[in-house]
């Protein structure tokens, strides 16, 4: 899943979006509101971590600013002021959820994942095809029955055909919706990451060509006949 914080403290920033990374959530930072919308516009994003007081653009103009362009995603909303006048102001701007500075990492996260759930409240909590079953909450992958030990990458890319398992993904596609806008790799990347997911699952029992290639068009979950 991909995120975008929008956050003009350097600190902050980099402690939350390595904590997020940590999760397996791909993260794009910006550092104030105008760069904060021209990523909205540039990117599609699951969920804004949006602070209050930011440079060029204040959260509470940018949120109004996606919510009137009819950007759904949740926003969780950062703000050192605690006063019940600024959360009214932030929630009727269009914010989700309202979170004051200095907050508990750990809290902060369990709000990220509710109103990821959300989100996601007509998928089903443990993503399954066939005999491979992945659980977003622990990140847990198993086939047959057998733990697969996958790298960040390998994981989000098999989330990705989990959560869209009739659809066909081209690398460009991958790119975009599971890298970072800060650290774009080339596309034999993406080669690289599916056939190391293959040869796992492979090693688990699946079969060879699991992930599919459509040539031409890219890679599926491939439906046993």
């Amino acid at each position: 899943m991909k995120i975008l914080l929008v956050e003009d403290d350097d600190r902050i920033a980099e402690a939350l979006a390595e904590a997020l990374r940590d999760k397996n959530y791909v993260v794009d930072v910006a550092y104030d509101g105008q760069q904060g919308w021209d990523f909205a516009e540039a990117f599609a994003y699951e969920l804004v971590v949006l602070d209050l007081m930011l440079p060029k653009v204040d959260g509470v103009t940018l949120c109004r600013q996606l919510r009137q362009k009819s950007y759904s995603m949740p926003i969780l909303m950062l703000t050192a002021k605690d006063t019940s006048t600024d959360k009214v102001i932030g929630l009727d701007a269009g914010a989700d959820d309202y979170v004051v500075k200095p907050f508990d990492l750990q809290e902060l996260m369990a709000r990220i994942r509710a109103l990821l759930r959300r989100v996601n409240t007509i998928l089903p909590p443990i993503l399954e095809w066939e005999n491979l079953r992945l659980n977003p909450n622990n990140c847990e992958v198993t086939y047959q029955e057998k733990n697969l030990h996958l790298t960040p990458t390998e994981y989000r890319i098999l989330e990705l055909f989990l959560r869209h398992s009739h659809r066909t993904f081209n690398r460009n596609q991958i790119l975009e919706v599971l890298w970072s806008f800060e650290e774009p790799p080339g596309e034999e990347t993406v080669k690289v990451h599916i056939r190391s997911l293959r040869q796992k699952l492979k090693l688990a029992g699946a079969s060879a060509d699991f992930i599919e290639t459509v040539y031409g068009l890219g890679y599926h979950l491939k439906q046993s006949i």
